[in-house]
């Protein structure tokens, strides 16, 4: 069984406002290294399990966050950036399941550091369904006819995976207080409540459907001020909504959709606000 695992940072154990994060900051090398024993306690559990390839894409930030040496030697990982499709590089038709691992919650909702790729992002639609990274990310792996069987976070984080998955399995690693605050496990617990949630999610696989995405989407972000939005604009094939904020782009498939998410929010980042 192959499987393909997707890291992020912010749903990680402990890890509750920027400082954890962000390299230039004074906790990020705590941070890191908690979040690379909670993907290897996933990954360690995934090979007892029965699979026999597990591919792991770092999803944070410049994605060049988990330590190498210290993960399953069985494991490969993609790490470093620019990738095409970012959060879910490698991710293909080979693969018999997908695992989220310390995700978030979208933009505008509850839930520690939520946030849809950048925090200029207020919104983002596919179509008329409010999407963040989680379910864009699940739409790609439905592209693909892979279904998302784990997904590990905060009680936002999980809350929004089965509202998208019906039967996929979460792992709530802390509980929100407020954006930057919560109640969490500490590493220790969570590790040992990740290995039962894998085993679960791997023995539950055939109750979960892949999240088929739409034909021909309609992808609209609406971002946090004109500028961010005129940014994104720029990018050939969008249409700035006039009166809005929001950026439309017509896309022949998601993946298509998928690759103009990732170039408007890069652009976006290049507003200036002095």
């Amino acid at each position: 069984m192959n499987i393909y695992m997707s890291v992020d940072m912010e749903g990680i154990t402990g890890l509750v406002d920027q400082t954890h994060v962000n390299s230039s900051m004074h906790n990020y090398e705590r941070g890191r290294i908690i979040m690379t024993e909670e993907a290897n306690s996933v990954i360690h559990a995934a090979f007892e399990n029965g699979c026999n390839h597990v591919l792991v894409n770092d999803s944070h930030s410049q994605m060049n966050n988990l330590i190498i040496e210290k993960l399953h030697p069985e494991t490969r990982l993609i790490s470093g950036g620019v990738k095409p499709f970012s959060m879910v590089q490698g991710l293909d038709e080979t693969f018999q399941g997908a695992f989220f691992v310390g995700y978030h919650a979208r933009a505008s909702m509850k839930g520690v550091m939520s946030h849809s790729m950048i925090f200029g992002v207020r919104h983002m639609y596919i179509n008329d369904t409010p999407i963040g990274e989680m379910g864009f990310n699940a739409y790609v792996a439905g592209y693909y006819g892979v279904p998302v069987l784990l997904v590990t976070g905060d009680d936002q984080a999980a809350l929004e995976a089965e509202s998208l998955i019906p039967n996929v399995t979460t792992a709530i690693v802390k509980e929100t207080i407020s954006r930057s605050v919560a109640s969490s496990l500490t590493p220790a617990k969570s590790q040992m409540l990740l290995n039962e949630k894998t085993e679960e999610a791997l023995s539950n696989r055939k109750n979960v459907k892949p999240l088929t995405p739409p034909d021909h989407p309609v992808l609209r972000i609406e971002f946090a001020n004109y500028g961010q939005a005129e940014w994104a604009s720029m990018m050939p094939g969008t249409v700035l909504e006039p009166g809005t904020t929001t950026v439309r782009f017509q896309a022949k498939d998601i993946l298509e959709a998928y690759r103009a998410m990732v170039v408007m929010t890069e652009l976006a980042m290049k507003t200036t606000f002095c």
